[in-house]
C-alpha cells in the first residue's frame, strides 16, 4: 500500500475551552494537489500548524511523508515547502540575500533556480525585504517554498496579496509541482483557484469537516449567478419552471437567475431569443457552504 503524504486521525485541538479542531480524517495520496478550503476561522492554520509540528495537537494522530511530524525532525522538514498565511519577513537583508541563506541551508538549491522563480514572479531580488510590500514578500515566501523542489508543498492562503496576473503565475507553478510528483496541500478561501489546480478538496467550518469533494463534482454543482440580456423582451413563464434555475427576476428583456446542476434547459429556452449578452458569475466559498451543506 502506498503511504499516504498526509494523514491524520481524529485530529482535535483545544485552546482553553475554545475548540479550534475537531475529530479531523484527512488522507492526502502522494502526488496529489488537495485543496483545503473553508473560510478564515474554519481551523485551517491550525491543521497546518499541527502537521509541521509547530503546534501540538489535544488528541489523535498525524502522518506526514509516513512520519509522525513530532519525531521527523529536519530530515523531514527538508522534504517540505512551506508558505504561511502571514508571511512577517522584516531586515535590512535583500531578497537574494534571504533566499540565498535559506538555500544555504537546504543545500541542494541553484540559484539559478531562484533567479527563474522571481523572473516568473517578477520580483526584484535586489530590493530590501524589509521595504517591500506584502505582495513582493508574497513571492519571497512563494520562492522559498518552491525552490528546493520538497515533496510536500504545504501552502496557506498562498496567492493572497498577488495580483491576477500573478496568482495565474503561481497556479502554474502549482500544475508543474504536480507533474514533477510533488505533492500541495493548498490552503484557501477563494473556490475558483483551487478549481483550476486540484484533485480534490475538503470543506472546512467551525474546525469540523463538512465534506470531501472531487473538484470537478463541485465545480458542476456549485450554484452561479447568471445574467441574460436579450435584443427583445421575453415571455416569464418560458424561464419560470426550468430544472436547475433559482431566485428567478425578469425584467423586460433581462433575465437574472441563480443555476444549479445541468443549465441546458435554460441555454436552450434563451436561443429562442436574440441574445445580446451572457455574465455567469462564479460563487463564493460562502455561497457554496449554503447550496451543499447548509440544508
Amino acid at each position: 500500500m502506498t503511504t499516504a503524504a498526509i494523514r491524520t486521525e481524529g485530529l482535535t485541538k483545544h485552546y482553553g475551552k475554545h475548540v479550534a479542531l475537531t475529530e479531523l480524517n484527512l488522507e492526502v495520496g502522494q502526488g496529489e494537489v488537495f485543496g483545503f478550503l473553508g473560510p478564515n476561522g474554519a481551523g485551517k492554520s491550525t491543521t497546518i500548524r499541527i502537521l509541521l509540528d509547530l503546534i501540538r495537537p489535544t488528541s489523535g494522530h498525524v502522518e506526514v511523508l509516513g512520519v509522525d511530524p513530532r519525531k521527523g525532525g529536519a530530515r523531514l522538514r527538508e522534504r517540505i515547502g512551506y508558505l504561511p498565511g502571514e508571511l512577517a519577513i522584516e531586515g535590512r537583508n535583500t531578497a537574494r540575500e534571504l533566499l540565498a541563506f535559506l538555500a544555504d541551508l537546504r543545500g541542494t538549491v541553484p540559484a539559478q533556480r531562484i533567479t527563474e522563480l522571481a523572473e516568473l514572479l517578477d520580483l526584484d531580488l535586489s530590493r530590501k525585504v524589509g521595504a517591500m510590500s506584502k505582495g513582493n514578500k508574497q513571492k519571497v515566501g512563494i520562492i522559498a517554498a518552491f525552490m528546493h523542489n520538497p515533496d510536500l508543498l504545504i501552502l496557506d492562503e498562498p496567492t493572497s496579496g498577488l495580483d491576477p496576473l500573478l496568482q495565474q503565475r503561481f497556479l502554474d507553478l502549482v500544475t508543474e509541482a504536480k507533474h514533477n510528483g510533488q505533492t500541495v496541500f493548498m490552503s484557501s478561501h477563494i473556490l475558483s483557484e483551487v478549481q483550476q489546480t486540484a484533485d480534490r478538496a475538503v470543506i472546512m467550518r467551525a474546525g469540523q469537516l463538512l465534506g470531501t469533494e472531487n473538484v470537478e463534482d463541485l465545480r458542476r454543482r456549485s450554484p452561479r449567478s447568471v445574467e441574460l440580456v436579450f435584443g427583445q423582451d421575453v415571455f416569464v413563464d418560458d424561464f419560470a419552471k426550468l430544472p436547475g434555475v433559482r431566485d428567478l427576476t425578469i425584467d423586460r428583456n433581462t433575465v437574472r437567475c441563480t443555476t444549479e446542476g445541468e443549465v441546458d434547459g435554460l441555454f436552450k429556452m434563451a436561443a429562442k431569443y436574440p441574445l445580446v449578452s451572457v455574465l455567469s458569475t462564479e460563487p463564493d466559498l460562502e455561497q457554496v457552504f449554503f447550496s451543499l451543506y447548509d440544508r
